[in-house]
């Protein structure tokens, strides 16, 4: 039986205008009849091996099904050199003729030569279009072209100037979101409270949509873009769309590194200072419109045990028939990556000492003009950016004393093994790396002496507010979470208070 098999990317289809039908057609015209076994693969990158349709085609042969394969060129069938030649071996091994419309093909060496340097000029055209086309967006990013239309939320794209522009009406609702979320006195609950909010109102979403929901919102608050720094080159997405299609595993999103990020200027909708204070308050926002508990505490997401670094919880706990509250550094739920030391603080003593200590700083705004700087990094983040440091170095040293065994032995030794190890050493130190710039990336002071002075100012004007003598709870805890970043249990007599 005689087999057509044609392919199309999406890239193709779009950019080139490659035809799935036209391939069928001239193959079938090839083939002189109508009588044809049809693979088509629509979609599908030349560099993958793993396609429905050629997989199909594959098992066919493999059963003696085919006697016949046309194809319209030698890179539907790959753009791979190496996945040519092997599905070429597989052709032959079942006696399959294999015929090219654009191009004559003969089962000889001089026609596998043909074959294979047809195979390797279709894979370097292949890169070639990649790398004009990526320095091609880079030029243009580089002379201040904004490359590709994101559909960002507050501007529209002007396609004559290549640039963005604000869009009033989006303008608008980003500078809503930012109020907001920065002003102390709001009445919306952090991120949800806001989504709630332009959805009840009915503002419609950047694609129309009637609900808002609170990543939206986060994402929005995060986009540096609207200070008038708008960044391109700035995610590595090589290698994406093929991985994707294989079921690979890939990272989207991905970031370059900071120096090959591009950047330029588009109108300003939010000034700096607003957007780094904002950065601030998502720091703390998850601390600062927690949920509420039947006991409500204090202190609730803001208490560190001093001697293992973990989270203290808000406990009850009975003596003689009565009910009391603790904080305790225990983690009994499923998945929990330490189960904790066991430290318990009193709920009630270690909330008035706290409180006490924020009342005298809130009572003399002169510690607000005389703050000088944010305390010191914890030890126990320091304590564990540098074992993972120790460990990436120990995973190099590894690599190291694997690839010199390879140069110097005269032994036989398993290449492949040595291989598998020294892949692993690197996919080990690949997942340290990430961890530490996680740590790093967290644990960087962002917090400058405006914005700290801003939280503290914020306190005070909210406090003055109040009646100080009879306040709620609730009222306590916006206070306390305008200043504090963590209370830390040094022991049962020394309390540690990290301010922002």
């Amino acid at each position: 039986m005689i087999a057509i098999y044609a392919r199309v990317s999406t890239e193709e289809q779009s950019v080139k205008g490659y035809s799935v039908r036209g391939q069928i057609e001239e193959c079938m015209q090839k083939a002189g009849t109508t009588d044809v076994l049809k693979y088509v693969d629509d979609g599908f990158s030349g560099e993958l091996l793993a396609r429905p349709e050629l997989d199909r085609l594959r098992e066919d042969m493999n059963e003696g099904l085919i006697t016949k394969l046309i194809c319209y060129d030698p890179d539907r069938l790959s753009r791979k050199l190496l996945n040519q030649l092997l599905i070429d071996d597989e052709i032959r091994k079942n006696n399959v003729e294999l015929i090219f419309v654009n191009g004559d093909y003969a089962n000889t060496p001089e026609g596998q030569l043909f074959f294979s340097m047809r195979g390797a000029i279709s894979e370097f055209e292949k890169a070639k279009i990649k790398e004009r086309t990526s320095s091609g967006r880079r030029r243009k990013a580089q002379e201040g072209y904004v490359v590709k239309d994101s559909g960002l939320f507050g501007y529209d794209y002007d396609s004559k100037s290549k640039t963005y522009v604000i869009n009033e009406d989006e303008a608008k609702i980003v500078q809503m979101i930012f109020h907001y979320f920065t002003d102390p006195q709001t009445m919306f609950q952090g991120i949800n409270g806001i989504a709630k909010h332009l959805t009840d109102i009915g503002i419609p979403t950047a694609r129309g949509g009637k609900v808002w929901h609170r990543q939206v919102v986060r994402q929005i608050l995060l986009n540096e873009s609207y200070t008038g720094a708008f960044y391109q080159n700035k995610y590595d997405t090589e290698g994406d769309y093929v991985n994707k299609q294989a079921g690979e595993a890939y990272e989207p999103g991905k970031l370059r590194p900071r120096e090959e990020w591009i950047e330029m200027n588009i109108p300003q909708i939010i000034s700096q200072e607003q957007y780094e204070f904002a950065q601030v308050l998502l720091k703390q926002s998850r601390r600062r419109y927690a949920g509420l508990r039947k006991h409500n505490y204090l202190l609730s997401g803001l208490v560190r045990c001093g001697r293992c670094g973990e989270t203290m919880n808000g406990r009850k706990r009975k003596s003689h028939g009565k009910d009391y509250y603790v904080y305790e550094c225990r983690k009994n739920y499923a998945g929990a990556t330490s189960p904790g030391c066991g430290r318990m603080m009193s709920e009630n003593k270690l909330n008035n000492h706290v409180w006490s200590q924020v009342l005298k700083f809130i009572n003399d705004p002169t510690q607000i003009t005389n703050y000088e700087g944010v305390p010191g990094k914890k030890s126990y983040v320091e304590d564990e950016m540098n074992h993972l440091k120790e460990q990436i170095e120990n995973t190099k040293r590894g690599r190291s004393r694997l690839l010199t065994l390879v140069s110097m032995s005269e032994e036989d030794i398993d290449i492949e093994e040595i291989k598998d190890k020294i892949r692993e050493l690197q996919q080990n130190e690949k997942e340290l790396q990430k961890h530490l710039d996680k740590l790093q990336s967290e644990n960087e002071d962002v917090h400058t002496v405006e914005n700290i002075t801003k939280l503290l100012e914020q306190a005070l004007e909210y406090y003055m507010t109040l009646d100080g003598d009879n306040l709620a709870i609730e009222e306590k805890q916006k206070i306390l979470r305008m200043i504090i970043e963590e209370v830390e249990v040094i022991n049962a007599e020394t309390i540690s208070i990290h301010t922002f």
